[in-house]
């Protein structure tokens, strides 16, 4: 070969496992790769596989057949409420568990007026789990002689007495007339009084003392709606329109400088509703006469 030509090298033997002659793949050793086994043993796994599982599912089944409910547990409810719960809940003891219906008994769960929502799930151990979401009340209100709970839906309910005990003081809200019929026999404020109720209470949980002393809260019309304060017979006059916390603030300042000092019922109505000012009427005058203080 002259110096500096170029020559190539090709190996006298094929890449390992291959062929020329297209003979199948035939190892330098002559043997033959086993492929052609390998899907068949997966295919065979597999059956296996699906076999257990098909007779586990049978299993399983036949052995809910035999599981009858041993106990309801109640989670989410107050303690007021929870026996109600477990009188109900009697009846589906001793029941197979594969009988009893989710959707039904959530059904009857759902009649309870304080129940917002429940989640029904059944265990393989025969406990059946019922999870609860209460409604959660906002005030109270006197319908009919009867003492109800306002939710923060708006919704009426019946307050129990060990209910309220538990509850921690909850305002009073009187002068409701606009109410509308729902489902499971309840009725839900309307939603401009419950959105009049929302605001005030918002503005009153942010107030210094005034939360002190509110007690009730008056619906009037034509943009009269009132609170009223312990041991004082005044109506203190917070309209419809809103703006309650700078309203709250007017009460707090005029009850430290003037109810302080003049004591519990001189007035029969202060208004809170105007900038800058509070309008006073004297409860001891015969005629109905107005006085304007500025802040």
């Amino acid at each position: 070969m002259a110096e500096g030509e170029r020559k190539d090298y090709y190996p006298d033997t094929a890449p390992l496992g291959y062929s020329e002659e297209g003979d199948g793949g035939e190892m330098p050793d002559g043997t033959v790769p086993a492929h052609g086994g390998n899907w068949k043993a997966r295919v065979f796994i597999l059956f296996v596989v699906l076999a257990g599982l098909a007779a586990l599912a049978n299993y399983s089944s036949r052995w809910k057949k035999d599981v009858v409910v041993r106990d309801i547990v109640v989670e989410g409810v107050s303690s007021a409420v929870a026996k109600d719960f477990a009188s109900v809940m009697k009846s589906y003891k001793g029941r197979g568990i594969e009988e009893l219906d989710p959707a039904e008994l959530k059904a009857r769960v759902m009649r309870f007026a304080f129940v917002r929502d429940a989640v029904i799930s059944k265990e393989l151990n025969g406990i059946v789990r019922v999870k609860v979401m209460e409604r959660v009340p906002l005030a109270l209100t006197v319908m009919n002689g009867e003492i109800m709970a306002v939710d923060t839906e708006g919704f009426l309910l019946p307050a129990k007495k060990e209910l309220t005990v538990q509850l921690p003081k909850l305002l009073s809200v009187s002068g409701i007339s606009r109410l509308k019929a729902v489902g499971n026999g309840l009725q839900q404020l309307d939603s401009r009084d419950l959105e009049v109720l929302r605001q005030f209470l918002s503005a009153l949980s942010e107030t210094s003392y005034a939360r002190l002393l509110i007690r009730e809260l008056h619906f009037e019309g034509n943009n009269l709606t009132y609170c009223v304060a312990v041991q004082a017979p005044t109506r203190f006059i917070v309209g419809n329109d809103g703006n309650f916390k700078e309203k709250l603030k007017k009460f707090e300042i005029f009850w430290q400088k003037v109810v302080s000092k003049k004591g519990f019922g001189s007035y029969e109505s202060v208004d809170l509703r105007f900038t800058d000012r509070i309008f006073t009427k004297d409860i001891l005058l015969p005629q109905a006469t107005q006085n304007s203080s500025k802040l």
